[in-house]
């Protein structure tokens, strides 16, 4: 919201500088988005008046070679491409030595074959509007050729722009900001609808009549022969360009202005192509509507229409339909004005739905005064008597009521008593007051002094004492309450799990990977594409009511999708060799949905309410993941570089076990989206925690991913949490290695067989390594040789070479009898 200081200031009186007007708002909760001070213009500028108009040909675009009036006897020649003007028209010109903001110099230049002795200048060249698509046109009668045009433009006001905050929709207009800064600088205030004579007036305007709950009340109000082709006063469009809103025609300039001045959105219809009553109702399905921006848009059944015996004629609180729109050439036309107030949800559903956001909807969804509507429709109505010619009909409709507001009770010292400081006597009633309430002081029961406040009719989010009290340390200054650390209790440090989730991220990140963010939400499709079955219990998911986007509206049970979405966008960003992790919550919802208790908001949950809302919760456990794409080790004068393979992916989810303080079991799996023949389960024990190995080239091809992309997830709330790890035993003793070579039908894992050499080997086993598989005609068809190294030490004493043979064939001697292998000749 643009708000011209000097406006602010008809209302409230003398105000500071621009920048201690801008504090002011900021201290009673508003957010200055910029302040655009007074446009520094030097030299020559002046009001002028076109006397010819010579259209240059054969050039590219249309040029125009002016003649001007400068002065009582001057004339300038000068050059523009503008078209929206004609002869004896008053514009702005900038004469040569003129330097418009910027730091833009005017100066006389030959172009176009003619010397052009200034420039005609467009309201954003000027810097008092945002509008380039035509030079700036006075209206007649606003001044002589040769006048300053500095005071006429009001280059010296300077404009404050604010956010309004999406509750304080009263603020969309210069009576509620004024309201507001007369609070802050504890000002007298002048509210300009009391400036308004709402005259009695006897029947209707216009018949009305209201079918649907969605509009509670419409006022009418009807101007015969008004002049639709006069310009709006320059005062008044002056006003309108500081507020960022372009002059257009005299009943669209009003009605804009009148929305500015009090905040009530109008809207005009030119009587004559109104056909019998109005009627506000619901859309019927596949109703049609052409609205002013000459869209033909069809309508919603939840949409609320403005119609006529024609049909509909506008959307209501959006926009209006062409069919009744006032346009010029038309001569003295009937002016019907109509102020309504309108649900806000269901003018606020209706804009988006049409994706048309105009100022009307965008005041009509943050609510507005249900009382203003005969005050704006008559202020309008004076306005087009006053600049149109026209006169204001007999009779008045006004359907529907004003809803009542309900008073709201509050202890007097509540504000003190929240804030925890001592307000002086009186600044609660004083403030409320200011805010518009009617305010009454009485005694509670428990003897405490109690204030019942009515909100007034522009503030519909007062509606309990916590807003009250809200309003009050607003106004009183929220920097005046003082900010009281509370003092640490001693604690025990980091939980266990917590310590566990931090040395899992260390270990990850001290071997290259990175850790990222991912988006948590996923769609329908993801698990299309990770080609799960239909009754893959990773497809139930959690909806969420509100989604931030649209195509991604569930909570996901998995961390791959966001990890791999986030690999996908680095990689289209040059990224080629990645190792990303993540380490966040899924969502895994009941197999049978869970009603959820509400509790009342007065008071805490009993323990059954809360048990309850436990028990309704999905289960939320910590998971960490990984994925890889591209080189997991980098080529160099050392020589080529190694691919990423699924070994990574399961080496990086044994990391994360020995992180942990627990060992993790790799065995052969098949679940998508891993490929079926390079996908190992992760187990502890006979418990499966997680999966590890190469993406399906399906999956990979689906979502777009590099060849061969790896991943592994693991529940790191299924592992055991180790509180006490015992000290590792280190032996002074040498190891004693030894090598064999398995021959065991292909089929058997390789972690199988190291298991079972594991089981074998006894306590004087250390370690088993795999070094080498090979599968060829020397090992036979259907078969493959692993050789392994197996490191043997014993706590106490140097290993003679029969004690490691020994516990070598004890290891042998159970892989083969569990798989059938032998060693290798």
């Amino acid at each position: 919201m643009r708000v011209p200081q000097s406006w602010l200031s008809e209302l409230v009186g003398e105000l500071p500088p621009v920048d201690e007007t801008a504090e002011a708002f900021v201290r009673v909760g508003f957010e200055v988005e910029e302040i655009h001070r007074a446009r520094e213009i030097t030299g020559p500028l002046v009001v002028a008046r076109v006397r010819e108009i010579e259209e240059l040909t054969g050039l590219k675009k249309p040029i125009r070679w002016c003649r001007v009036q400068v002065g009582p006897e001057q004339v300038n020649g000068v050059i523009c491409g503008a078209q929206n003007f004609a002869v004896d028209d008053l514009v702005v010109v900038a004469l040569p030595g003129a330097v418009l903001p910027g730091g833009f110099a005017i100066s006389a230049r030959k172009t176009y074959g003619h010397v052009s002795d200034g420039m005609i200048a467009s309201a954003r060249e000027l810097g008092i509007g945002a509008d380039h698509s035509g030079i700036l046109v006075l209206p007649p009668g606003t001044a002589e050729p040769g006048d300053d045009a500095r005071d006429l433009l009001g280059l010296d006001d300077p404009v404050i722009e604010l956010d309004v905050n999406p509750d304080s929709g009263y603020c969309f207009s210069i009576r509620g900001l004024a309201r507001e800064m007369s609070a802050a600088l504890d000002a007298d205030y002048t509210d300009p609808a009391s400036r308004v004579a709402v005259a009695e007036a006897e029947g209707d305007a216009w018949p009305v009549t209201l079918d649907d709950a969605g509009c509670a009340r419409f006022v009418a109000r009807r101007v015969d022969g008004v002049d639709p082709a006069r310009p709006a006063p320059w005062w008044m469009q002056r006003r309108l360009l500081a507020a960022g809103m372009r002059p257009i025609s005299l009943v669209v300039d009003v009605t804009n202005y009148v929305m500015i001045e009090l905040g009530q959105p109008l809207h005009a219809y030119d009587a004559g192509r109104l056909t019998g009553a109005i009627s506000v109702r619901r859309a019927a399905p596949g109703e049609q509507l052409v609205t002013l921006d000459d869209a033909t848009r069809t309508l919603d059944p939840d949409d609320l229409l403005i119609t006529d015996d024609s049909g509909p004629i506008g959307l209501a609180g959006v926009m209006g339909g062409a069919s009744t729109e006032i346009r010029d050439g038309d001569g003295p036309i009937d002016v019907l004005i109509e102020a309504a107030h309108f649900d806000p949800a269901v003018i606020a559903r209706a804009a988006r739905r049409h994706k048309l956001p105009s100022e009307a909807s965008k005041r009509f969804e943050r609510v507005v005064d249900p009382l203003l509507p005969p005050v704006a429709a008559e202020r309008a109505a004076q306005l087009l008597v006053e600049y149109g010619g026209g006169t204001i009909a007999p009779g008045r409709t006004d359907a529907g009521a004003a809803p009542t507001r309900p008073a709201v009770t509050m202890p007097l010292d509540e504000p003190d008593r929240v804030a925890g400081v001592a307000y002086p006597r009186g600044a609660t009633v004083r403030r409320l007051t200011q805010v518009g309430c009617a305010v009454e002081l009485a005694t509670g029961d428990d003897g405490r002094a109690r204030v019942i406040a009515t909100p007034p009719s522009w503030r519909p989010d007062l509606v309990q004492p916590a807003d009250l009290v809200e309003e009050v340390l607003r106004l009183e200054g929220l920097d005046a309450i003082p900010s009281v650390l509370p003092a640490a209790p001693g604690g025990h440090g980091l939980t266990p799990a917590q310590r566990r989730r931090r040395s899992v991220s260390r270990a990850l990140a001290e071997v290259g990977y990175v850790e990222v963010l991912p988006f948590p939400f996923v769609g329908p499709a993801v698990w299309d594409a990770f080609g799960l079955p239909a009754d893959d219990v990773r497809r139930r998911t959690v909806r969420v009511l509100n989604p931030l986007d649209a195509e991604r509206p569930e909570l996901s049970t998995t961390l791959l999708p966001g990890l791999l979405d986030t690999l996908v966008r680095n990689r289209s960003r040059g990224a080629v060799d990645l190792a990303l992790y993540h380490i966040g919550q899924v969502v895994l919802p009941h197999a049978q949905p869970v009603a959820m208790p509400d509790p009342p908001v007065d008071r805490r949950p009993t323990d059954a309410e809360y048990a309850q809302i436990r028990a309704a919760l999905p289960a939320q456990p910590l998971h960490v993941a990984a994925v890889l794409a591209g080189d997991r080790e980098a080529r160099g004068w050392w020589g080529p570089g190694r691919p990423a393979c699924w070994a990574d992916a399961v080496a990086a989810a044994t990391l994360v076990g020995q992180a942990a303080g627990v060992e993790l079991r790799v065995v052969a799996a098949d679940l998508a989206p891993w490929h079926p023949g390079r996908c190992a389960q992760l187990r502890v024990g006979d418990w499966p925690v997680g999966h590890a190995g190469e993406l399906h080239p399906k999956v990979v091809e689906a979502l777009g991913l590099p060849p061969r992309t790896c991943a592994m997830e693991l529940d790191l709330d299924a592992l055991p949490l180790r509180e006490h790890r015992a000290a590792p035993q280190v032996s002074p003793y040498p190891p004693v290695g030894v090598d064999v070579a398995l021959v065991a039908d292909a089929a058997v894992p390789a972690a199988d067989l190291t298991d079972a050499l594991v089981d074998g080997g006894g306590e004087l086993l250390e370690t088993v390594r795999l070094f080498d598989v090979y599968a060829g005609e020397q090992v036979g068809e259907g078969k493959r040789s692993l050789a392994f190294t197996l490191r043997f030490r014993a706590p106490d004493r140097t290993l003679t070479s029969e004690e490691a043979n020994a516990a070598r064939d004890a290891a042998v001697t159970v892989a083969t009898q569990r798989y059938g292998a032998v060693l290798r000749s």
